[in-house]
């Protein structure tokens, strides 16, 4: 598979995941880790359905990777998230020493590889990844928009 394509391959698994959170009633953001081309673990958000503020897509799919790897370091390994993670996301994405990252939309509110907060350029940090956004962009944008739009719509 051609670079282009394989990221386009686990982007979309990553949506399936967002799709399963839209359905849920959660902000609809989904992730997968990778590792030698093998999807390890695979998440989207449930922080309302677990009351728990953590449980994004990025954290859940991270701590299964862990339990997979049986190693709390995930070097050699790829996240593939919707959505530009948070600072608490990128923060365990670096804590992780993941490799490579991966997100679809950016994030203007709490974007914290380019949009907000500019995390991947600060070398006081000790670990950096590769990041790269913007791939299958409008296919993540739209089921955003398209999940808020229905929540503005049920609104009395």
């Amino acid at each position: 598979m051609n670079n282009k394509r394989t990221h386009e391959f686990f982007m979309g698994e990553a949506l399936t995941q967002a799709k399963l959170s839209f359905v849920a009633n959660e902000v609809p953001i989904g992730a997968v880790l990778v590792y030698q081309n093998k999807i390890i673990s695979s998440a989207h958000n449930l922080s309302l359905t677990r009351r728990d503020p953590t449980a994004h897509a990025e954290i859940l799919s991270i701590r299964g990777a862990g339990q997979y790897l049986d190693n709390y370091r995930l070097v050699g390994c790829s996240l593939y998230v919707t959505v530009e993670p948070c600072v608490m996301c990128l923060g365990a994405i670096f804590n992780a020493r993941i490799s490579n990252l991966f997100f679809g939309a950016y994030e203007s509110k709490t974007g914290a590889c380019e949009s907000i907060v500019n995390l991947k350029n600060n070398k006081n940090l000790n670990h950096h990844c590769t990041i790269q956004g913007g791939i299958m962009e409008k296919e993540s944008k739209a089921l955003l928009q398209g999940f808020f739009q229905t929540k503005r719509q049920k609104k009395p």
